[in-house]
């Protein structure tokens, strides 16, 4: 076969190049000497100046037969009475005609061509993978493509090399014409062998051209080239032979004009036709002939490490079909029972609600076990590998839905395990404050937490599936107890808040009545002091702010106590311990200055100075009211209550302890601010002077409790409170010395003595005044001679209407009366005038408007 022809491996003897090489064997080895021939047939000195053409076609269907009479090659033809393929791998030779027997058009000069192992042979077979990878080895490198085929194999799919056309179009279109920039064109030259004119030519080449933009618009394309055409990478042409055995003299005739076509050629500016040969510029692949053997060799080798031409044998490609198919079939029964369950997830995510599918795992699992079963029952009779290979695909398919819908489902039982496990920690705290405060927020919450972390994990346990790797929920379960230890950290500090809420509250109600009572103390005149006969204030008023201070520390520390041993119950570490305490002894503080400034108002204060004053000036060292008597230096004991009462004002402007005369050690109480605080524990917390220095407030200004505005404007007020004190007693006593003469008694016993001895010689007139001269002294010294007097007038007053009243009905009713009254008798009116007209001055009244319409 082939003899004088270079086979790959052998050696660079000149007699081996007589009439070709062979540029790839059977076994897919590239020719290195492939450069030596080119050499020894002076093409490699042509430079540009070469054409390249291949053959393609089925096996035995006379594809080197056309090429040595086309180009005088002597490629091996097969034997008619054997039917065995010729040749095998692919061979090149160069043009040894220059041109047709008839003395026509004279070929271009240095073709080369090669003769490619004709496809569907029965020698190799369903192993097509020698085939695909030397069509676009040939597609790839030569500037024509001689598709040689029979006239009843246009329109076939396989036939006509349909199906190997579509894979090399997208293999060649992914290594080689990946953009529009880099592209090359090819003519596709489709030679149709025993045409015999029933079918014309034209009509032929509508249907190759049809079945080949189908094939290109059904591959893939690389990214930017989803739109591109066939024609944006191949011309095409077409040719018909006649039948070599039944017409061999016009097969020769036909033969000779087809080699006319191939010379150089360009296309018309105008329709884009072709002017001249079939060698177009754009053809040319632009590699120097003495680098073609470089290049040839290189492009092949990235042919053969392309494993996307590692295609299936046809049965390998029934099994794909029937896998894909049986997969589909039993994803339909999936999806019954999925998509419903998708759908009602996905509306529940819309809305925001996080819903838990009940039985998601046993439905899920008992769809995926049924599905994965059906598929393996009727796939795994076809061929294994793509069995196996397809499983895998459906399994990957199946539980890429599964994953997302278990996802969904772990993440709404997360987010519903959240708010029900804070709920239900919310919940057990309310009811143990309902029942009086007795419950245990540290165990509340572990329980809570317990409890429901169980049931995220069977859940969790309720969608693994044996053997699946992601349906571990491990890292999901850790991070639903770490939430869950978040959410109750905040729980925990959310109550430690409301539990310092309560302390507060409860510290202000203390200090409420424990300062209020203090300053009570103020006005302690009651007490017996009395106002002070030195300039010394008394106890109860000289160390009122260490008293404050004392009873305010006393609160605090035992709110402290409460705090720290309740904070033990919530297992809050020292850090929150601390930053709570610091946060109760500020609060506690700003409580004590709010209840003092209710103190000093200008209402209260006034009055508590009034009242001290009062107390000093009314009372005595007993603490017994006095009574003023005009012997009394009430200017003296004025003055001495009102400069004590006075002193009082400097004691109560300023927050001073009496035995240092200096503010109490605030900072020191309040203390630094903890390591753990947070900036939303400062937050509410308003700014102390002499403890935050960015408030630049000092201590002296923090304790200054009336300013010296106010101060002045209390000695004014109080003064003239204490002047109309001093007003009133000064009157009650000037009404209390006024005397009757002594002249005047004198004369009274002389003129009465006959009056007086007489009631005094009468035990009965003796008695009666002793009782009358005690009741009325009982009654002036109750005050009720006034209210007795005016009830004895009313008395007397009523009497009088009473008697006339009387005397009227008397008059009217007695006839004898009537007469003596020369009144007319009862029933007759003379116009003249009765009792009932007189009124009670005795005149007579004025008749109304009303009495004349009564009548």
């Amino acid at each position: 076969m082939n003899g004088h022809f270079a086979a790959a491996g052998n050696g660079s003897a000149a007699q081996n190049y007589e009439h070709g090489i062979q540029v790839v064997d059977e076994d897919k080895a590239f020719n290195t000497n492939l450069n030596d021939y080119l050499t020894e047939t002076h093409v490699a000195e042509a430079g540009f100046n070469y054409h390249l053409i291949s053959v393609f076609g089925s096996q035995s269907t006379g594809k080197s037969t056309l090429l040595n009479h086309l180009f005088g090659t002597e490629f091996s033809v097969m034997s008619e009475s054997e039917r065995r393929q010729t040749t095998k791998g692919i061979w090149m030779s160069k043009n040894k005609r220059e041109g047709p027997s008839n003395g026509g058009t004279k070929m271009a000069d240095n073709i080369l061509v090669m003769d490619v192992e004709g496809t569907d042979g029965r020698e190799r077979g369903e192993d097509q993978d020698f085939e695909r990878k030397s069509a676009l080895f040939a597609l790839a490198t030569s500037e024509v493509l001689i598709v040689n085929i029979w006239e009843h194999q246009v329109g076939l799919y396989q036939g006509a090399n349909m199906g190997l056309l579509k894979t090399v179009f997208e293999v060649n279109l992914q290594l080689f014409l990946k953009d529009k920039q880099s592209q090359t064109r090819s003519l596709l030259f489709f030679v149709i062998r025993d045409h015999i004119g029933h079918t014309p030519l034209s009509n032929l080449r509508n249907t190759l051209i049809q079945d080949l933009t189908k094939i290109w618009s059904s591959i893939s394309k690389p990214q930017g080239l989803e739109n591109s055409k066939i024609e944006d990478y191949f011309d095409f042409a077409f040719a018909a032979l006649p039948h070599k055995i039944l017409q061999p003299e016009k097969f020769v005739a036909e033969v000779d004009n087809l080699g006319a076509r191939f010379t150089t050629g360009h296309r018309s500016t105008k329709d884009q036709e072709f002017v001249g040969g079939v060698f177009l510029p754009e053809y040319h692949r632009r590699i120097p002939a003495d680098g073609l053997s470089v290049y040839a060799e290189g492009v092949w080798d990235q042919i053969v490490n392309n494993k996307d031409l590692d295609l299936p044998t046809q049965q390998e490609l029934l099994a794909q079909f029937r896998c894909d198919e049986i997969a589909r079939e039993v994803l339909v029964a999936f999806d019954t029972i999925i998509v419903p369950l998708e759908e009602q997830q996905a509306e529940a995510t819309r809305l925001g609600k996080a819903t838990v599918l009940p039985d998601l795992g046993a439905t899920g699992a008992g769809a995926r076990e049924r599905c994965m079963k059906a598929f393996e029952t009727q796939a795994s009779r076809y061929h294994k590998g793509v069995y196996t290979m397809k499983r895998g695909e459906l399994e990957a398919k199946i539980d890429a839905r599964l994953k997302t819908l278990y996802q969904g489902q772990l993440s709404a039982a997360h987010k519903a395990g959240v708010n029900a496990f804070s709920d239900a920690v919310t919940g057990a705290v309310k009811a143990g404050q309902k029942a009086g405060g007795s419950y245990e927020f540290a165990e509340i919450v572990e329980k809570q937490k317990a409890k429901t972390l169980e049931i995220f994990k069977k859940e969790a346990q309720g969608l693994s599936i044996p053997g699946v790797a992601w349906s571990n929920f491990k890292p999901q379960y850790r991070l639903f107890e770490k939430e869950l230890d978040e959410v109750s950290a905040r729980l925990r500090k959310e109550e430690m808040r409301r539990l310092a809420i309560r302390v507060e509250r409860w510290v202000k109600s203390r200090l409420g009545d424990a300062i209020g009572l203090e300053f009570n103390k103020l006005g302690s005149g009651r007490g017996g002091t009395g106002a002070p006969e030195t300039g010394e204030l008394p106890p109860t008023e000289k160390d009122l702010w260490d008293r404050v201070w004392t009873v305010f520390l006393g609160i605090v520390s035992e709110a402290e106590s409460r705090f720290t041993d309740r904070a033990k119950s919530f297992e809050a570490s020292e850090e929150e311990v601390q930053v709570g305490l610091w946060r109760l002894r500020r609060k506690s503080w700003v409580a004590l200055r709010e209840r003092i400034e209710e103190e000093v108002m200008e209402s209260n204060i006034l009055m508590k100075l009034r009242e001290n004053f009062e107390d000093k000036f009314r009372y005595d060292e007993e603490g017994v009211p006095r009574i003023w008597r005009p012997t009394d230096d009430i200017k003296g004991i004025y003055n001495k209550s009102k400069e004590s009462t006075l002193e009082l004002i400097p004691l109560l402007s300023r927050f001073r302890l009496a035995e240092t005369y200096a503010p109490p050690d605030l900072p020191g109480f309040i203390g630094p601010q903890p390591a753990g605080a947070e900036p939303e524990d400062e937050e509410d917390l308003p700014p102390i002077g002499g403890v935050d220095e960015e408030d630049g407030k000092s201590l002296e200004e923090e304790m200054t409790v009336l300013s010296e505005s106010k101060r002045q404007d209390l000695v004014v007020r109080f003064k003239k409170m204490a002047d109309a004190v001093y007003v009133e007693a000064t009157r009650s006593t000037i009404s209390g010395i006024s005397q009757v003469p002594l002249y005047y008694y004198v004369l009274l016993v002389l003129l009465g003595w006959n009056e007086i001895m007489t009631v005094l010689r009468n035990p009965v007139l003796f008695m009666l005044l002793i009782i009358l001269g005690g009741g009325t002294y009982v009654a002036h010294t109750l005050n009720l001679l006034g209210p007795m007097m005016q009830m004895g007038g009313a008395a007397v007053d009523q009497g009088g209407e009473l008697l006339k009243q009387k005397l009227r009905e008397f008059v009217v009713n007695n006839d004898m009366a009537r007469q003596a009254l020369a009144m007319p008798p009862r029933g007759q009116d003379n116009g003249s005038i009765t009792m009932d007209d007189l009124d009670s001055g005795g005149k007579r009244k004025e008749r109304s408007i009303d009495d004349d319409d009564d009548i």
